[in-house]
């Protein structure tokens, strides 16, 4: 009985060593040499059809042994006694380790940042700043609901910190080719770039325009004078500078500004900025008259609009409103089911 434990146990040592392709061959060979002895020990109810000698395998080599079939003849009993079960014990075992390995690990490299994301018109957030950065991301899952998916890009040795809830990949820099590939640059739907340093953000912008042309890019700058050049070599780049100077000044000025600009961006509670485009098969209408109808059809108020990359704030009563105009309003939730005739 020791010998016949201590062969088992170099068996499965001899297994452990394989590669998943020998693997792979061992359990065929396993399967074909078990038929072939059943079949000679006249075994056909446990042979035949081959779906019921799979089921019979499988159960009997996973040791679940429902009893249902087994074998009848002096022969077959050797035979499942000697072969089947012994062996089969060690390339079971050997093969779910496999391929509960496998599994770890591709779930071990998407939260280590190490795999290529499977999604399109995302949204790419280049960049890691802590909380400032889980609190954009906290952000967006509450603005895009069931809408974009959202990949954080990071360059730091860190895990996935929403693995439920975002994609993640790591990279060494964010204009390298391969790392990128992997974050699906090429087909992001927006990219929003906020880092410490304004010189990696300036460049990991223009690598992103150089790859995604069409893409809508956001980059936060401390300094305007790079704010400025990236507007000059990517004019579809949206710049979002700093400006937490100008509020402390306007707040010293105008007591509670602060406090309504983040209302305005808080999309947790209270009124809220929010922007859709006027269609362009839409009727001709003015401010005045979209102003009467967003605010008592559904209580938000028009602020603005951009045309031609122009902003304008609060906008003449009589000025026409032209089809693609992004209109620019506040409401307590974002309108969905605009009615515009």
């Amino acid at each position: 009985m020791l010998k016949w434990y201590m062969v088992r146990r170099w068996i499965t040592s001899q297994f452990q060593r394989l590669s998943s392709k020998h693997v792979a061959m061992a359990v065929f060979a396993y399967a074909l040499l078990s038929w072939v002895m059943l079949t000679l020990a006249g075994e056909t109810a446990l042979t035949t059809p081959f779906v019921d000698f799979i089921y019979y395998l499988f159960v009997t080599a996973s040791t679940v042994g429902y009893g249902d079939m087994s074998p009848t003849t002096v022969a077959g009993k050797w035979v499942v006694a000697l072969f089947v079960i012994p062996i089969g014990l060690g390339i079971f075992a050997i093969a779910v380790g496999r391929l509960a390995g496998v599994a770890i690990n591709y779930w071990r490299r998407g939260l280590l940042g190490k795999r290529s994301v499977d999604v399109s018109g995302h949204i790419l957030i280049l960049g890691w700043n802590e909380h400032r950065t889980l609190h954009l991301i906290d952000m967006l899952l509450h603005e895009e609901k069931d809408g974009r998916p959202i990949v954080l890009c990071v360059r730091p040795e860190m895990e996935n910190p929403l693995p439920k809830e975002i994609e993640f990949v790591r990279t060494a820099s964010f204009t390298d080719e391969a790392s990128m590939a992997r974050a699906g640059v090429k087909d992001a739907d927006c990219i929003i770039i906020d880092n410490p340093e304004d010189d990696i953000t300036f460049s990991a912008a223009l690598f992103c325009a150089s790859k995604n042309p069409d893409v809508h890019i956001l980059a936060y700058f401390q300094d305007e004078v790079l704010s400025n050049l990236l507007k000059s070599h990517c004019p579809n780049a949206e710049c979002v500078p700093s400006v937490s100077v100008e509020m402390m000044a306007k707040a010293a000025v105008d007591p509670g500004s602060s406090e309504l600009h983040h209302e305005l961006l808080n999309t947790r509670k209270g009124m809220t900025q929010y922007a859709v485009e006027y269609p362009a098969n839409a009727h001709h209408t003015t401010v005045n008259a979209l102003f009467l109808r967003m605010k008592t059809d559904y209580d938000a108020t028009l602020i603005g609009l951009r045309r031609d990359n122009e902003v304008m704030l609060n906008p003449a009563l009589d000025a026409d409103i032209k089809p693609n105009d992004l209109l620019f309003y506040i409401a307590d939730e974002r309108i969905d089911d605009f009615k515009w005739d």
